[in-house]
């Protein structure tokens, strides 16, 4: 519903922003006055910025829809740094014209060098976001968890999530990732859920996709928990469009797991190597969808021997006190994406107590990985797409003290390199 009051105001907005992009190409480029020209430009900013909508209800051919998608998300980044920085550079306008009484601002020379200003800004921008999106960084944690385990001093732990295999990110981006995470011969993968992009069609050759995440190398295996996109739910510019809850759980998407390797945990512990628990929570808007039970952190963590290390996948970083309370050592979450493009990483610290990198919850590691996919606009800027490596020590005899202030400072043995 929301998106049906939100229309007529996204229709309004590009009006304002062609308005200014059709005012400047005409005095930069007098061929524009052509009509035929005006004609192809009006087209040409009418289908991209439809192409969410149009691919949205495009079903056949595929590949038509997937380049309506890829072009919709690219537009999405766009549009939203066009906004930014039209309406800055109009207001500044309107306070050096009538605040400051510049005559300067309304010469044909001060539109022409605003506006190239404009589309240069806009152009660099969405050029880094598009391409810094496809580079995955390793960023590297240390955390120590007191309690002994025999035969083990420490685990190596590689955390990803938010990969969201779809329109924008398939086969060379999950060869990045497993090659990224095959350099650092790990002991445990751990996938914190949104492998999927709310569609299974979405996956470009899904079979070839499988064959390369089965390439994944660690010691105890790979598991992952779900996230709130994977399932099968209508989705336009964020909105999505309910289904029965018969409708939306896509047996092919646990398929595709079980095909590339990977063991999914939903709401179970498994005690791996006689050594450790690996608790895999399922999501909280996933199971609200499909009217299933989320197990409390008390009714998953109270029956296991908390002599052991317990370890927890969830997609959200929620309930952190509650699970640091029911006895969890670490939780390892996704989600965020750390805001994705600046400044959503900015209002997301606003929702999260810990939206993105560490967080030490009494006796609890929490470490929120920003992704290593996308999701909506098909940039990053001022984030990262990366994996976690997570090198855990056991410690028993190091003595433990909780500290409130743990979050506000660095650390030296917990803190990201």
């Amino acid at each position: 519903m929301a998106a049906v009051f939100l229309a007529p105001l996204y229709i309004l907005v590009n009006l304002y922003i062609f308005r200014w992009i059709y005012l400047w190409t005409a005095v930069c480029f007098p061929f524009f006055e052509n009509p035929a020209i005006r004609l192809c430009l009006i087209i040409l900013y009418l289908a991209a910025s439809t192409s969410l909508l149009t691919g949205f209800l495009v079903k056949k051919p595929l590949m038509l829809r997937r380049l309506l998608n890829a072009a919709g998300k690219f537009f999405l980044g766009a549009f939203m740094y066009i906004l930014i920085i039209v309406f800055m550079t109009d207001a500044g306008r309107v306070i050096l014209k009538y605040g400051i009484k510049l005559s300067w601002t309304q010469t044909k020379e001060s539109f022409i060098l605003t506006g190239t200003a404009c589309f240069l800004s806009v152009l660099l921008l969405c050029l880094y976001g598009f391409i810094h999106a496809s580079r995955i960084k390793t960023k590297n944690y240390h955390v120590t968890i007191h309690k002994s385990v025999p035969g083990m001093d420490s685990l190596k732990i590689i955390l990803i999530a938010d990969c969201h295999f779809g329109f924008c990110s398939g086969l060379n981006h999950a060869r990045k990732i497993v090659e990224k995470i095959n350099e650092q011969q790990a002991d445990l993968v751990c996938i914190a859920g949104d492998i999927f992009d709310n569609e299974y069609d979405a996956v470009f050759c899904p079979d070839e996709l499988q064959a390369v995440l089965k390439t994944i190398q660690s010691t105890y295996g790979v598991y992952a928990c779900w996230g709130n996109h994977d399932l099968s739910e209508p989705i336009l510019a964020g909105f999505t469009f309910r289904r029965n809850s018969s409708d939306i759980e896509d047996p092919r998407m646990e398929s595709f797991l079980k095909n590339s390797g990977i063991q999914l945990l939903k709401e179970k512990a498994e005690l791996i190597h006689n050594s450790f628990y690996l608790v895999g929570r399922e999501d909280p808007d996933r199971s609200e969808k499909l009217g299933s039970h989320r197990k409390t952190p008390a009714q998953l963590i109270n029956k296991l021997d908390r002599g052991k290390p317990v370890i927890v996948l969830d997609h959200q970083p929620k309930e952190l006190k509650e699970l640091s309370e029911a006895g969890a050592d670490l939780d390892l979450c996704g989600h965020t994406h750390d805001g994705q493009i600046f400044p959503g990483n900015l209002f997301t610290r606003l929702f999260w107590e810990n939206s993105c990198g560490y967080l030490q919850k009494g006796s609890m590691h929490n470490i929120v990985t920003s992704g290593a996919g996308i999701w909506g606009p098909a940039m990053r800027i001022g984030t990262d797409s990366e994996i976690c490596v997570i090198h855990v020590s056991f410690n028993p005899a190091e003595e433990y003290h909780p500290d409130p202030e743990a979050r506000k400072r660095p650390f030296s043995d917990n803190r990201p390199d």
